[in-house]
């Protein structure tokens, strides 16, 4: 018999090596009967910042749904770093994103007759305005028509806060007309505009990311947004006024791509619905708590809090929708809908 050399050697020892790895990538297709599937990807942009309830509502979304569903990955994207505000829909359109936190000034734009609801003065708190999205025969057809004519499904709804005027220096101001002149920043849909010139003011679009640089610069007088976003941007700090406006109660919406939604099984999109309404109730609960509190906490940085003649703001706002364009193509009765409920 002869002797084997050390090269023979050394190549039955990479045939076993060779195998053993071979063997090893077959476990999972011996154990499963194929090959182990990727997970199941859900992508989510939005604007906000670490510091902002929906954030950590979104977090909370990602542990139950990665906790009760391990083939699917939540990647969420904060600070607008995915895709920017107000061009989400067109993403999760094209497949390149499967949840957007959406706004009615959103929808609006596929949906001209909704911009009924991104009206100044609509809606009266946080209780209307789940009766208005969730709960309703209201939300029923608008859900079932965004599905159908913007392909996104709507989720949930929460509370993103009540909108007020934030003002970089000191101003009187008590009527629309003493916002006259004011660079307000606004996003950058029309509807957004819309209502920064119907509360008097110079609408402004800048990205939300780039608000607090354009108050410190000053090229922009102000903003208007919900206390509890004010307080994690940190716009005190460079804002000196919060005038108590309450123009708008302002929802956002859990949006999911149709397609994706439609290719979860059941039993998936029972956890998806089931961590939506968690994330959405840990948002409402932060936020009103934050808006209890969060005037006290900026009068403390040293801040001016004023209230300004709340009616006459009312009265001129809700003019400025009724004798729009907008409003000849709300849908008949819908308005008197909202308000009754």
């Amino acid at each position: 018999m002869m002797q084997r050399t050390t090269s023979d050697k050394l190549r039955t020892t990479r045939r076993h090596i060779l195998a053993a790895a071979v063997a090893a990538l077959m476990v999972p297709m011996v154990a499963s009967g194929g090959y182990a599937q990727d997970k199941k990807v859900i992508r989510i942009s939005t604007p906000a910042n670490d510091a902002e309830w929906q954030a950590k509502g979104l977090q909370k979304f990602k542990e139950m749904v990665e906790a009760k569903a391990p083939n699917i990955e939540v990647q969420i994207h904060l600070n607008a770093t995915l895709f920017d505000q107000g061009t989400e829909i067109p993403a999760m359109q094209r497949g390149n994103l499967e949840v957007g936190m959406l706004s009615p000034q959103d929808i609006a734009s596929y949906i001209p007759e909704y911009s009924v609801f991104t009206a100044g003065y609509l809606l009266r708190d946080a209780e209307h305005m789940h009766s208005v999205f969730d709960t309703s025969d209201v939300a029923d057809e608008y859900r079932q028509r965004v599905k159908d004519d913007v392909e996104v499904v709507i989720l949930g709804t929460q509370y993103l806060g009540t909108r007020h005027v934030i003002l970089r220096e000191l101003q009187d101001v008590k009527t629309p007309a003493d916002l006259e002149g004011v660079k307000m920043r606004v996003p950058g849909s029309d509807t957004w505009q819309f209502l920064g010139s119907a509360l008097g003011a110079n609408p402004t679009p800048i990205a939300f990311d780039e608000v607090y640089l354009a108050l410190s610069t000053g090229t922009v007088d102000g903003l208007e947004n919900p206390i509890a976003d004010m307080i994690a941007a940190k716009f005190d700090e460079v804002s000196e006024q919060l005038v108590l406006t309450g123009h708008m109660v302002a929802p956002l919406f859990f949006a999911m791509s149709s397609s994706f939604w439609d290719s979860l099984s059941e039993e998936e999109q029972a956890v998806v619905a089931e961590a939506v309404a968690a994330q959405s109730a840990l948002v409402d609960e932060g936020t009103l708590a934050t808006e209890a509190d969060g005037v006290a906490l900026l009068e403390s940085h040293g801040m001016t809090v004023t209230t300004p003649d709340l009616d006459a703001f009312r009265s001129h706002v809700q003019q400025q929708y009724l004798d729009s364009d907008y409003a000849k193509e709300w849908p008949e009765g819908l308005l008197e809908r909202i308000n009754a409920l």
